[in-house]
This record gives structure tokens, sequence and C-alpha cells, in this order.
């Protein structure tokens, strides 16, 4: 059963979901802050956190932050009232995976959610090395040499399937069926942005790995 971390600090909206779901199978932790909501993420095994912005205590962005500090890629979805692009934006670079705003259908919010635990649960392997980088799928963490490596979930999907696939070319419809689930409804070049952001990340972490550009072919993750 899926575990979901729900932080809203609206008591009616918290429970409505809260609800709807649980009817659809989920295990549900509903707290009403940002600090309670970092005291939940330590201490329960979670596979996705659905986080309003405007939190008492600690907003939702730095609550997204924190968690991706520790080197953890869970799945994050933002919910806010907040829907100017710059918002969003500012939601997407501060790692989370999604961002709904309100006022949403609930079926929306549940097949995001669906879709950010169905992207994880489609990793085979439960831990990949490569270079000094240690990924663990069932934990949904990243770390270099034991030290927290923070990545967004999308980073950890592609830096995973470039480790699994070390020293092969993979091209940018392949990393975009597996990574983005189609390689249809998105443009090729954000495979080349997020490559860029693991690119840096790499670098500044010297994680004895770099990210090869074939030209014409795709990217190929190499150790150094």
């Amino acid at each position: 059963m899926p575990h979901v971390l729900l932080v809203e600090d609206d008591p009616e909206m918290g429970v409505l979901v809260q609800r709807g779901l649980r009817e659809e199978g989920y295990e549900v932790t509903l707290v009403d802050n940002g600090v309670d909501a970092l005291i939940a993420f330590a201490n329960e095994r979670l596979d996705v956190a659905v986080i309003d912005v405007m939190l008492p205590r600690m907003s939702g962005f730095e609550v997204c932050r924190r968690i991706r500090d520790t080197g953890s890629a869970l799945p994050v979805v933002l919910i806010t009232a907040r829907d100017a692009v710059e918002d969003r934006i500012f939601g997407l670079d501060s790692g989370a995976d999604d961002y709904v705003t309100k006022p949403f259908h609930f079926g929306e919010l549940s097949a995001r959610i669906r879709a950010q635990v169905r992207r994880l649960a489609s990793t085979p392997q439960p831990v990949v090395h490569a270079g000094d980088v240690r990924l663990d799928a069932l934990a949904v963490r990243a770390t270099v040499r034991d030290r927290p490596f923070a990545l967004s979930v999308k980073e950890f999907t592609l830096l995973r399937l470039l480790a699994v696939h070390l020293g092969e070319t993979l091209s940018r419809p392949a990393i975009l069926d597996e990574v983005w689930g189609s390689a249809e409804n998105f443009e090729p070049t954000i495979v080349d942005q997020y490559v860029s952001y693991l690119r840096k990340k790499l670098d500044v972490a010297e994680a004895g790995l770099r990210i090869v550009t074939v030209r014409g072919a795709g990217y190929r993750l190499e150790t150094l």
C-alpha cells in the first residue's frame, strides 16, 4: 500500500483529500504545518509527499528544499492557489516533481500521485552503483561516498537509467520513454535540460562520473 504524506493547513481540504486517497487504497499521514512535515519525512517510510505551499511555520517550498538536501528523491507534488508562472518555476526549482494549482479536481491530483508512484515502482534493481554514486530506489535516496546527494525524482530516475546502462549510449526518445513516460508528449530538449542539471550536480559533488554527448545518437554515462 503506497504511503502518502499530505501536508495541508486547511482542515476541510486536508480531510477531504485524505479521505479520497484512503478510498483509493493509500495510507495517508496528514499534517498541517511544515515542521511536522519534516518530522514525518524523517520518521516514516513514504512513497509520495503532497505539500501545500502556504503553510504555517515553514513554507512548502522550504519543506521541499530540505527534503532534497537530505539526498532523498521522494516524489513531491506541490499544491497551491499561487498559479503565476514564476511560482511554478520556483516550486520546480525547489525540487518538486509536479505542481497542481487550486482549485483542482481530486481525480487530477490522484492521477498525478499515481504517475509518481508508478515511475518509482518501475525500477527493478533496488540499488545501483556507478562511480562514487549509490542510488537506492527503495529508499529513494542518492548518496556520493555516503554523503546525501540532492536530486529531484526526474534527476534521480534519469541518472539511475544512465547508471543501469553505464557505458551505453541511450537516445533521447529512449530516455523520454523511460523517464517521462512518452516520447510524443515532451520536446526532446527537456532531456538536454535535465542532463545539464545532472552534469552540474555530478561535477560539484565530485561523483566520479560524467555524461558524454554522442552527437546524433544521445547520451552515455562514463566513470572518470
